[in-house]
């Protein structure tokens, strides 16, 4: 299930066990780096991404439903979108 787009205080941003920055990165980069970092975790991990690329808002999701992860969390911060993805 996937939060709402709304404001999340600091502390209260779900515990994850990896961060990828792809701030500054375009399509397909960020999907591709995000590839690359699920194959170093563990199922039940959860993955912070952060991006700063619109089109990431159509990208995790499908990634996501692909690749059989849940999208706990998706956030639109000031022109950067936060994802928290638990692995599949």
């Amino acid at each position: 299930m996937v939060d709402s787009v709304d404001s999340l205080p600091e502390d209260a941003a779900p515990d994850h066990d990896a961060e990828l920055d792809t701030t500054g990165l375009y399509c397909p980069e960020p999907i591709m780096l995000m590839h690359n970092k699920v194959r170093d975790m563990q199922a039940g991990d959860v993955l912070k991404v952060i991006a700063s690329d619109p089109a990431t808002t159509r990208d995790v999701p499908k990634f996501c439903s692909f690749l059989g992860h849940e999208l706990i969390h998706q956030q639109e911060l000031d022109g950067s979108y936060l994802y928290f993805i638990r692995l599949g």
